[in-house]
């Protein structure tokens, strides 16, 4: 049976992390609930269950780096920056 580390299903539960409500999404972004809601009106990935508003990590990651032209991710605190930082400069490289 093949084991999978600690890392890897950290990095999975992230990437999948619901973010429920506005105030939720707006502190994951580190941006005001106000941005965020003209973000959401502008295209923003975002599900509406009547009054209430979902979105995962990885759909937010997805959306700005399109919106920018470059991979873009957020680091949360159990993010696993040296992966992002590989990436990063790979990323780099390529674009010389």
């Amino acid at each position: 049976m093949a084991r999978t580390s600690n890392s890897s299903k950290l990095k999975a539960s992230t990437r999948t992390e619901e973010l429920k409500g506005w105030q939720q999404i707006a502190a994951f972004l580190g941006e005001p609930t106000s941005v965020v809601q003209r973000w959401a009106a502008e295209g923003m990935p975002l599900r509406r269950q009547g009054r209430f508003v979902s979105t995962t990590v990885q759909e937010l990651n997805d959306w700005m780096g399109r919106e920018s032209g470059k991979p873009i991710h957020v680091a949360t605190g159990n993010a696993d920056l040296t992966s992002e930082l590989k990436r990063a400069v790979s990323f780099a490289r390529r674009e010389k």
